[in-house]
């Protein structure tokens, strides 16, 4: 989020995959699109036989490149290279669009004198501290430089401290040469990617680029989608129809997920969590800190008030700063790997997993089950007993049972067709789904198990008139089941039916005054937030959600014919499909192209009109500009189309926000084969690290593990397996664990295809069928040869199929923004046969989910059913 968010202003997709039907060109990076997002890669496939050029650049040649008109092999963690040569020819070649870099990027902006780029600096920005291993939080030298209070500008781009020039120097070094040496592929194959990106972007044409956690799971993440922005920056590809950055995100929520915070970090809406910092002491504080005087974060005091009247009804008033200080503060970081190292530390006592599997899906597994060991209790709902749920039992490197004083507490959940909600996809889109069935026996919807258990805590703290239970004692919790029914022969009599989900929808879409009666209504627009305590609104980027009492527009499943598919669902924010499609116009209003036209000044209207929601202030006209002492959105000029900047301008260079730097960087993996040939720093400085025992890392390069390890994901499969390893027709299509190694590999270890191979990394070691393959070929790296194996990471020791783990060889290193972990490279060794010395897992287990009678059956598994091995 953070690359696209510092970059674009909001950290989610600019773009929905049924637009890339427009696209001209398409770069697919980061991503097997064609088997991890089949169902959206089906607009790819319409672009290509439109005319459009589909370009895939990955590790593995896989289905997505077998569709392409160009695959490019580079090598895993190499892709800022990659994107940072394609910078250079886009800047070199003259390939970059010009008219609408000047009018819509903060190109034209000088730099304080102090910035030192890493040029100068030997791999480091300005700003660096040695001591903490971080960069100066407020960016100081990372800023404009001012003349009577305002930002000085080039409009020439002359100045060699203006943004542009500094980004010509800065990726100067990037040529396809130096770039082939450290991804692998070649010069030529470089140069082709961007002369097919720069001929089909410009006025006439857009190119599309489509990435997935392939990018995101590094230690250089955030600036890898940094660099991709960039680029599309200067080829003018954003908020345009076929162009964008097309976030592939988590099958079903997980969008939706992130949007209402799941984050630690994060409220509804992508609102900080307040902290114990004395930035945060006070409502007052934490608006002054995290908002902006200009542009749509200048209403964050109006998103915060919304939502603490939401939670806390009428119990949050003015007085006392709306209930702010009921909200949890941090003193640390609480994401979800830091806190499993303090499981390990014995500093955590419980945990709630909801659906989710870190026993067998989180990097370095084995750590995140060491964790799961020092609990006192934990709390899994799932549909099947997932190796979190029998870490206890089943474990194969773990201790006996005898020895682990956890307390586990499995709860039945109901599956997706036994319950009703809403899902937030990857295009931002909210849509609804009813029940198709009731969930058998004692099986339960997530949504039922968080509204009885508030109802319990809430129970309990009624009489208190403690400060601390407040924050529960007076949360609204008004979402009663519409259809109540009792639970027979219980001792405590509670009702069985959900909560009633569209009132939740209801309250995260916002009410206030305006009702004949006097009583709240729902909002239509996030404009009509207020900050005086007259408007609650559960996350206001949903805000138009349920306009209307009764109308979910969620629910809507009719299009309109347009371009944009406006009525198909509700897209946040406002409904508008493409982000910043103010820049789909030229600074006058015109389209930059009849071809490409989206939306459109109307002078005779006096209001922007075309084919989108406008993602805009509708009456602003393009010529309209604010006053010196302008505020909040009246800040921003008719010309302006990212409205969440605080100036209307996409950042090709970041001021603030960022931990790791202004400009992406090439850095190498934590684990790598090879020194950093482009500078001295080796690794990102501010790279997070855990290493223990648990979790000890490779030497850069290494002797020991000279392979590159990649992990990758199949269709027939999901996540880590609690999904589909305990369906048979899915374990029939994929049965079984493989590595996928190419044959010069396989012939220099011995090693024969569909023979067992064991894969080691300094952290674990497992055991796997070998799929030998020239889909991996080997690398040259500056005369170098690399190899690369692929490990698909669905296998674990529960299910009905099972297997080695691959997320046992990961390690746990972090990104510095947002601490996710670099799964999708390591350093690693391969031999010919099975593991020595440790229990083996048999290929097949007995499932325990459901009997035909509904019931989850406690005893052995039944005679005659996926009973024994074939080892």
């Amino acid at each position: 989020m953070p690359g696209l968010g510092a970059s674009f202003g909001r950290g989610a997709a600019t773009t929905f995959p049924a637009d890339l039907e427009h696209s001209d060109c398409i770069l697919v990076m980061g991503s097997n699109m064609a088997e991890a997002h089949p169902v959206a890669f089906r607009w790819p496939m319409l672009a290509r036989r439109h005319g459009a050029r589909i370009i895939h650049v990955d590790p593995r040649f896989s289905r997505t490149s077998a569709v392409a008109d160009l695959h490019v092999t580079i090598r895993a963690g190499s892709d800022i290279a990659f994107l940072g040569a394609l910078i250079h020819q886009v800047l070199t070649l003259d390939g970059w669009f010009r008219e609408y870099v000047c009018a819509y990027t903060n190109a034209s902006f000088v730099l304080d004198p102090r910035f030192q780029d890493t040029e100068e600096g030997a791999g480091l920005f300005s700003g660096f501290d040695p001591d903490k291993g971080a960069y100066d939080p407020t960016g100081a030298t990372w800023q404009y430089e001012q003349r009577d209070g305002q930002p000085i500008r080039d409009p020439s781009l002359h100045h060699p401290r203006c943004v542009f020039q500094v980004l010509c120097r800065h990726f100067a070094r990037y040529t396809a040469e130096a770039a082939a040496a450290i991804c692998g592929c070649t010069a030529e194959q470089i140069t082709a990617v961007a002369e097919l990106l720069i001929a089909n972007s410009g006025r006439e044409r857009t190119s599309a680029i489509c990435y997935a956690v392939g990018w995101t799971q590094h230690t250089t993440g955030v600036q890898i989608i940094r660099a991709a922005s960039i680029l599309q920056l200067l080829l003018g590809n954003i908020g345009r129809p076929g162009g964008g950055v097309m976030a592939l995100r988590g099958h079903a929520s997980i969008q939706g997920s992130t949007d209402l915070a799941t984050l630690s970090d994060l409220l509804p809406g992508y609102l900080p969590q307040p902290t114990t910092a004395p930035k945060h002491a006070s409502l007052n504080a934490w608006v002054d800190f995290e908002g902006r005087k200009t542009g749509g974060w200048s209403n964050v005091r109006s998103f915060m008030v919304s939502l603490l009247k939401a939670w806390y009804g009428d119990t949050a008033f003015a007085a006392n700063d709306f209930g702010y200080d009921r909200l949890p503060k941090l003193d640390g970081d609480y994401t979800q790997l830091p806190c499993f190292q303090r499981m390990v530390d014995g500093c955590v006592r419980g945990l709630f997993l909801f659906g989710q599997n870190p026993a067998g899906g989180g990097p370095n597994a084995r750590l995140h089950r060491a964790g799961l060991r020092r609990l006192d209790w934990l709390v899994v709902r799932d549909w099947f007993e997932t190796e979190s749920a029998v870490f206890w039992r089943s474990d194969p490197t773990g201790p006996p049972p005898e020895e682990i004083g956890t307390e586990v507490f499995f709860l039945p959940a109901a599956a997706i067709p036994e319950k009703e909600g809403s899902f937030t996809n990857t295009q931002r889109l909210i849509q609804w789904h009813d029940r198709a069935i009731d969930p058998p026996a004692d099986c339960r919807s997530d949504a039922w198990f968080v509204y009885q258990l508030g109802l319990r805590l809430r129970e309990l703290y009624a009489g208190s008139d403690s400060p601390c239970a407040a924050p529960i004692r007076d949360l609204t919790w008004q979402y009663e089941p519409r259809t109540p029914t009792l639970l027979a022969n219980s001792e405590i009599s509670q009702t069985v039916g959900d909560p009633d989900l569209e009132a939740v929808l209801q309250e995260i879409n916002g009410a206030g005054p305006g009702a004949p009666d006097g009583s709240a209504q729902p909002l239509a627009s996030a404009a009509e937030l207020r900050d005086d305590g007259s408007t609650a609104c559960g996350c206001w980027i949903y805000t138009g959600v349920m306009p209307e009492a009764g109308h979910n527009r969620a629910r809507s499943r009719t299009t309109t014919g347009g371009r944009a598919q406006a009525d198909w669902g509700f897209a946040w924010p406002a409904n508008r499909r493409i982000l910043y499609n103010r820049a789909s116009a030229d600074p006058a209003g015109r389209p930059w192209s009849e071809r490409k036209r989206l939306i459109w000044w109307d002078q005779a209207r006096g209001s922007w009109q075309g084919d989108d929601v406008p993602d805009f202030d509708a009456e602003k006209p393009p010529d309209y500009r604010p006053s010196g002492d302008a505020a909040g959105m009246q800040a921003i000029p008719g010309d302006g189309p990212f409205i969440m900047q605080p100036d209307g301008l996409a950042c090709l260079f970041v001021t603030r926000g960022l931990k790791d730097g202004p400009l992406p960087v090439h850095y190498e993996p934590v684990e790598s084969p090879m020194p950093n040939p482009l500078y001295a720093q080796q690794v990102t400085p501010v790279v997070r690290r855990f290493e223990g025992p648990l979790n000890m890392l490779a030497s850069s390069p290494s002797a020991e593990y000279p392979i590159v390890g990649c992990t990758f994901r199949l269709t027939e499969h999901y996540l880590s397996g609690p999904m589909s390893r305990f369906n048979s027709w899915l374990n029939e299509l994929q049965p079984a664990m493989f590595v996928e190694l190419g044959p010069e590999l396989a012939a220099e270890r011995g090693i024969e295809n569909g023979g067992w191979l064991t894969v080691s990394t300094v952290r674990a070691s497992i055991e796997a069928r070998a799929l030998v393959t020239t889909r991996l070929q080997p690398l040259n790296l500056d005369g170098r040869t690399v190899h690369q194996i692929g490990v698909p990471f669905h296998w674990g020791f529960a299910g009905e199929r099972v297997g080695s783990a691959a997320n046992d060889l990961t390690s746990m290193v972090l990104e510095p923004n947002v601490s996710i972990h670099e799964g999708k490279v390591f350093a690693c060794n391969v031999r010919a046969g099975r593991l020595a010395g440790q229990p083996r897992l048999p290929t097949k287990r007995w499932s325990r989910r459901r009997s035909q009678e509904g019931r989850h059956p406690s005893g052995s598994r039944p005679e005659g059913q996926f009973g024994g091995t074939d080892d």
